[in-house]
């Protein structure tokens, strides 16, 4: 992008850039490419296909090259412009929250579709954890007769939580809290208890993608030594939060689910637990249930 002289075309531009993060190891340099691009311009990815042949202007261009300069620089995408869609809903990101992922979709549909099968009425869950608010935000918004309380350290999380709920038009049916996991509300009781805690094993932080390691917030990632400490608090805790039949689901990480739901069975309120399986095949969500009296 260094000869200022030449026409810039939205489908030259695309190509450089591609083969430029290509160079510098981005993990998906065209899809980069264009999400980037497609924002700058307030226009859907299909735009670009269109309207490959179309001149971008000065300022575009600009504002792009810093677009692309922070994109090698590690900065994830959804940091670059401020949001990422999960769910089918977008979401306001920020750096002190955790970028949503794909397989954290898994305990949203595995927490709908059990709270739908209760019995009909107001449902109430809690979600601990909650960064950017995905999870809870994205079950209220297909459970429409639920309510949920939402917890989490950070107040900076919290904050970008309580505006994507604004956003989305979910602000009145749910409360936020900030604290330690379950302390804020261990005074009350729930149909389910969710969760998608840092389960990182600190060995393994090393070892992570620049852009997860020096850009996503460490206390989000790191579960201690083993990975395992928040379940450990998570399953000596939450059951007797749950009202009779009711469920705790987390989701976990690769070679986890095993671990996660022996620490859930455990504890004697647990009467089942059950493993679910993400797109590839990964255990990825661990359900338990609390015994019906």
């Amino acid at each position: 992008m260094a000869d200022s002289n030449q026409i810039w075309t939205i489908g030259r531009i695309l190509k450089w850039t591609e083969q430029y993060f290509e160079q510098k190891g981005v993990e998906s340099p065209r899809l980069d490419a264009e999400v980037l691009l497609s924002h700058l311009l307030d226009k859907q990815r299909i735009y670009l296909y269109v309207h490959f042949d179309e001149p971008l202007q000065a300022e575009e261009l600009a504002a792009y090259r810093e677009m692309v300069k922070q994109r090698v620089n590690h900065v994830p995408v959804a940091y670059i412009i401020g949001e990422r869609e999960f769910m089918g809903l977008t979401f306001k990101v920020t750096p002190d929250t955790l970028v949503p992922r794909p397989d954290t979709e898994i305990l949203v549909q595995a927490a709908v579709e059990r709270l739908k099968a209760m019995p009909a009425g107001e449902v109430r869950f809690a979600d601990i954890g909650t960064g950017t608010g995905a999870v809870c935000l994205s079950v209220l918004n297909f459970t429409p007769l639920a309510k949920a309380d939402t917890v989490d350290i950070s107040p900076a999380a919290r904050a970008v939580a309580e505006e994507n709920a604004a956003a989305l038009g979910l602000a009145d049916r749910i409360v936020f809290h900030t604290g330690d996991l379950l302390a804020p509300i261990k005074e009350n009781s729930y149909a389910a208890i969710l969760s998608n805690p840092p389960y990182i094993p600190e060995a393994d932080i090393a070892g992570l993608a620049p852009e997860v390691r020096c850009k996503e917030p460490l206390t989000a990632l790191s579960g201690g030594t083993d990975g395992l400490d928040f379940y450990r608090r998570l399953c000596q805790e939450a059951p007797a939060m749950l009202v009779d039949g009711g469920f705790m689901a987390f989701e976990v990480g690769i070679h986890q689910a095993q671990d996660v739901a022996a620490l859930a069975a455990a504890n004697p309120l647990i009467g089942r637990t059950e493993i679910i399986k993400d797109y590839a095949g990964i255990e990825r969500v661990v359900v338990a249930w609390r015994q019906a009296e």
